[in-house]
């Protein structure tokens, strides 16, 4: 199939073949699959696909797929993503269908219903039959993957979804709806359609010390590498296990590698032969919430509000399944109530609160797709003209030169004299979204002079040195979160040279140096300065001081002042959180600016406490304590000290560490074991024969008995990226096993 680059409809037919094509892919004609019961044109077009497509597995145990058609490469892709993980293919497709309560039972029925709320299964039906012809090709094929690996593996049990239907890929387009969705807060919505008070959480509030999520890109224009070739830094900070890596390819020109999240058909993170692309969460305010003024008339009918007339609630009927304690299925069911701006999603001082988000699942498909296939900064940009980009900056960059920082492209106009950050009055019509900004009116930086881009979960105004773009040129509500301690740091590797390799830009990535211990530790090393010498504090911890007055505030697995430091930084944050989200600032920034002397040497007698009744004593190696550790294939997991770990030298990202491991402590043990952070990271160098380097958190499968499980473990807690096997001469002699599916 051709790629509509103009969103049309294919030209080429996508299906089809010849007869006899299912004894090609080793699978009879006559063969009765396992699993619910498919037609037999459907079982026909199944043996179609897989005659066409070919999976070799490197000795890493990336699939590196390869069909006629782009729709053969989706059946392949997703056939083996599920011999991966299908357990993760499912657990995505439960979340993003609201149906999660059916497998895990009613404590999770209002996440459901969150999601329900704003994906309708049915109008996801209808989207589907009004889809391109080459995109439902694709679906299809997705849907027939999946399902063909279940037939084709009996012994599989999935936990709920033991078919998959085509139209299912809509209800996780985009990569970052789910993200956008999870901004309504579970606890409120709950306390609306339950009619009970339920308090809000302080994970809600804030006021937990949570471990950042997002991601760093960095794209690095020829001015600026030895070679003259543009580089670009993968480095996505997720969920351990959350994405699969994979190379996909097809006759008709997809060739694309990278992570793709498990589910999903498209590289949501990654490069073809030309361009790559690299996702970090923004701090864009697109998802807004309206205070609605609500009547109710005599007859008992909801209207609200709006300007000078009464628009009436809508309402519909939500029915959700829950697993019992028995394993049996109950349902409930829920009236659902919205207005234009969306659906109500909680209550806030007598006012019905709706929320606004993007939901264009159909424009989100094809752009994550068709992103894939693109040549060029410009072709990029054409495909983002579809703007259903909801959440996701971009970092890219080109075998042409180009680099570029870009910001998510669903962006509503919206009317600055409000604060979007809070709800706004629904009634008045200038409140209202007023379609959405064009791309070149958004804040970007398109091969800055400065020869390098980059984003850190941080805002835009310092993405490209000097050439960012400049906050007072555009609303406020592009930038929501400020700066992070990720960010200086970021501006501190990129500006240390002008002659980038892929190693050295491997070696930035993973610089240990922490920039918020750098700005937050003087405040607390003054604190005991100060303190008179009779003061028993003085001589209890003048050790620890000295560690952290003479520490370089840089990370190691041997060093002891990171322990000290993360456990104190750990214990002021929990000091001080309540204080600095009264106060509307930032914990690194109430900690550096406004805690007090009391509170910063108060949290370093915690901290060492801690470390004396846990490792029996204040001096301990953080490598000793921050651990990986993989011990099954549950999503998860559960951690013991007794078992092997392996030391992770870097830190959280929330400490300024670019390379991040986010870890604690859980019931059981002392140690502290990580779960997210550093997924999967690459480097790209676009020469004239594309170059990259890349490694996967612990390994490509899912399947503890699989050599591939743990095997990237020790090259993940080094940073030792391993060569990608891009070409097919770069495959030869590293190939484990080549197959069709079904085999």
């Amino acid at each position: 199939m051709s790629h509509p680059q103009n969103f049309g409809p294919s030209r080429r037919t996508v299906l089809g073949g010849a007869a006899g094509l299912a004894v090609a892919a080793g699978i009879p004609s006559g063969t009765a699959f396992a699993g619910p019961a498919s037609s037999s044109a459907e079982e026909a077009r199944w043996r179609r696909h897989a005659a066409r497509v070919t999976i070799t597995r490197d000795d890493w145990g990336v699939a590196h797929v390869v069909g006629e058609t782009d729709a053969d490469a989706v059946f392949g892709m997703m056939y083996a993503q599920a011999e991966d993980d299908f357990n993760r293919v499912e657990q995505n497709y439960l979340v993003a269908l609201g149906r999660l309560a059916e497998a895990e039972g009613e404590s999770v029925i209002w996440q459901d219903l969150r999601q329900r709320l704003f994906l309708d299964p049915e109008e996801l039906k209808k989207d589907y039959a009004k889809c391109p012809a080459w995109l439902r090709a694709l679906m299809q094929a997705w849907a027939g993957g999946l399902n063909y690996y279940l037939a084709t593996h009996p012994e599989v049990r999935p936990r709920v979804l033991d078919r998959f239907e085509p139209w299912m890929p809509l209800s996780f387009s985009e990569g970052s709806i789910g993200g956008d969705i999870e901004s309504v807060m579970l606890s409120q919505l709950e306390a609306f359609y339950s009619g009970r008070d339920v308090p809000i959480t302080d994970e809600e509030r804030g006021l937990v010390l949570r471990e950042p999520t997002g991601s760093n890109g960095i794209a690095v224009a020829p001015s600026h590498t030895r070679d003259g070739h543009a580089l670009l830094l993968i480095n996505p900070h997720t969920s351990f296990f959350f994405r699969a890596e994979q190379h996909v390819t097809s006759r008709e020109g997809l060739n694309v590698y990278g992570a793709a999240t498990w589910g999903q058909f498209f590289i949501y993170q990654g490069f073809n032969a030309h361009t790559g692309w690299m996702h970090t969460t923004s701090g864009v305010d697109n998802i807004d919430e309206f205070a609605e003024t609500i009547v109710t008339g005599s007859d008992g009918t909801r209207s609200y509000r709006y300007g000078d007339e009464l628009r009436p609630v809508t309402s519909k009927t939500v029915t959700l399944s829950f697993r019992t304690p028995e394993g049996g299925q109950q349902e409930r069911r829920f009236t659902a109530l919205a207005t234009h701006h969306g659906p109500i999603v909680r209550e806030a001082d007598g006012k019905w609160i709706a929320c606004a988000l993007m939901n264009r699942p159909v424009e989100a498909l094809t752009q994550s797709f068709l992103r894939t296939t693109t040549r060029d900064y410009k072709q990029y940009l054409k495909v983002a003209g579809l703007k259903a980009n909801s959440s996701n900056n971009t970092l890219f960059a080109d075998s042409k030169g180009g680099i570029a920082f870009l910001m998510p492209q669903f962006m509503p106009v919206r009317d600055d004299r409000f604060n979007y950050l809070k709800p706004v009055d629904g009634s008045d019509p200038a409140t209202d979204w007023r379609g959405t900004h064009s791309l070149d009116s958004m804040p970007q930086a398109v091969n800055p002079k400065n020869g390098w881009a980059f984003n850190t979960n941080n805002w835009p105004w310092t993405a490209a040195g000097a050439d960012s773009p400049d906050a007072a040129d555009y609303p406020r509500y592009f930038d929501r979160v400020g700066e992070n301690p990720r960010g200086p740091q970021a501006i501190r590797v990129l500006t240390a040279r002008d002659d980038f390799t892929p190693r050295t830009l491997i070696e930035a990535a993973f610089d240990p140096y922490l920039s918020a211990f750098a700005r937050l530790l003087p405040g607390l090393v003054a604190a005991w300065d100060q303190l008179p010498r009779h003061d028993a504090r003085k001589e209890k911890l003048a050790g620890p001081i000295g560690l952290l007055r003479e520490w370089n505030h840089r990370w190691s697995a041997k060093s002891t002042a990171t322990s000290v430091a993360v456990f104190w930084g750990e214990d002021i944050w929990a000091l001080t959180s309540q204080a600095a989200a009264a106060a509307g600032v930032s914990g690194w920034d109430y900690i550096a600016d406004r805690a007090t002397d009391a509170q910063r040497l108060g949290a370093l007698e915690t901290a060492t406490n801690r470390l004396r009744r846990d490792f029996g004593g204040w001096q301990v190696p953080w490598g000793e304590i921050n651990r990986y550790q993989r011990n099954d294939g549950a999503i998860v997991q559960e951690f013991s000290d007794a078992k092997p770990s392996i030391p992770v030298p870097f830190a959280s990202s929330r400490w300024g560490s670019l390379a991040s491991f986010g870890a604690r402590a859980y019931p059981g043990t002392k140690r502290y074991y990580g779960t997210s952070g550093n997924s999967f990271v690459a480097v790209v160098e676009f020469g004239p024969r594309l170059r990259a380097w890349a490694v996967t958190a612990g390994g490509v499968s899912g399947h503890p008995d699989s050599p591939h499980f743990d095997d990237q473990a020790e090259r993940y807690a080094s940073g030792d990226l391993r060569p990608v096997y891009f070409y097919p001469d770069d495959l030869r002699g590293h190939v484990e096993r080549r197959y069709r599916p079904g085999r």
